[in-house]
């Protein structure tokens, strides 16, 4: 074989690199050349992937909310990775920025959209016998998704509606986290006390969601908005995009949830409530919560209707009466 032009450079180019870190080129090509290929199914770790399915009873329907929920995990862990990119880039450009936001943006479209899978597509009568073996575990101890949400916003965004306004220390970050949103969603409805739901969530990933929450004071999604020159901040397809992820997360993907909830959960006039004791009813609608990562986007009547118009289309909804 001839070494060509092309060739001579790579390998010049290759020598150069592995002498900057003190490595001998030769042994890398030893090892390539004793290398075996790779194969898709060794790659993607295939047979572990697909051994990750360990439902706990019979019913067929289970190994599908399985899968789905484990696919949500995987999309809410490449959202993570370019909130982490925006985060931490030293030398942000408005066009990073909208690229690796309409990533996200694109993640949590594909999530809604795939939500028929749990809508429609396992048999009512199954799904309502085989949850009750999965008590008290909940989609609501997502810890990928509460860390979405504190890589989005300001952590006071987060906080209960009623409560925020008893904040004037935004650093508090401990104070606010006893009063975050979703604290109320785990409560029993009829007590209002801490579900087993909400108190083993809170004893695995407290620690953890406080810390992250101090270290996103100045790296979340509305902070890099901010590092951007003011003619990057007045792009309107920046703007636009802001308001999708806004909307995506916080009105399209929890309304999604609570489509299939009434679909599975609520028979005539009488609500089952959801596994781990969740308050689905009053925790999953937008308009209740009034969660909005960058209000300041948003004109005074579209926070005032926030989520209202889907709510209402989900609810006049035939197939759901």
């Amino acid at each position: 074989m001839d070494i060509t032009p092309e060739l001579k450079e790579r390998l010049e180019k290759l020598q150069e690199k592995y002498a900057l870190i003190g490595q001998d080129l030769n042994a890398y090509l030893d090892g390539l050349l004793y290398a075996d290929s790779v194969k898709y199914w060794e790659y993607i770790q295939l047979d572990s992937l697909l051994g990750l399915q360990n439902p706990r009873t019979s019913f067929p329907d289970e190994k599908i909310f399985i899968m789905y929920h484990q696919i949500t995990e995987l999309y809410f862990n490449l959202a993570l990775h370019e909130f982490e990119q925006i985060g931490n880039h030293q030398a942000l450009t408005g066009k990073f920025f909208l690229e690796r936001l309409t990533r996200i943006n694109r993640y949590f479209e594909a999530l809604t959209a795939s939500f028929q899978i749990m809508i429609d597509g396992m048999e009512k009568e199954q799904f309502l016998k085989f949850r009750m073996s999965l008590l008290p575990a909940s989609g609501f101890q997502s810890a990928q998704y509460r860390k979405i949400e504190m890589y989005s916003t300001e952590f006071i965004n987060l906080v209960h509606k009623d409560k925020r306004a008893t904040f004037t220390n935004s650093d508090d970050i401990e104070a606010m986290f006893e009063h975050i949103y979703w604290k109320e969603g785990a409560t029993e409805v009829g007590t209002g006390t801490k579900t087993l739901t909400l108190i083993e969530f809170e004893a695995k990933y407290k620690d953890e969601f406080i810390t992250l929450g101090k270290a996103n004071k100045t790296r979340n999604l509305w902070q890099a908005y901010l590092r951007l020159t003011d003619e990057e901040q007045k792009n309107p397809d920046i703007i636009q995009a802001l308001k999708q992820n806004d909307i995506n997360v916080n009105v399209n993907w929890p309304l999604a949830h609570y489509k299939s909830a009434v679909r599975y959960l609520q028979i005539k006039s009488s609500d089952v409530a959801a596994t781990g004791g969740t308050n689905w009813q009053q925790y999953l609608p937008p308009r209740f919560q009034k969660r909005i990562f960058y209000p300041a986007i948003w004109s005074n009547e579209e926070i005032e209707l926030w989520g209202k118009s889907w709510v209402d289309s989900v609810l006049a909804d035939p197939k759901l009466q």
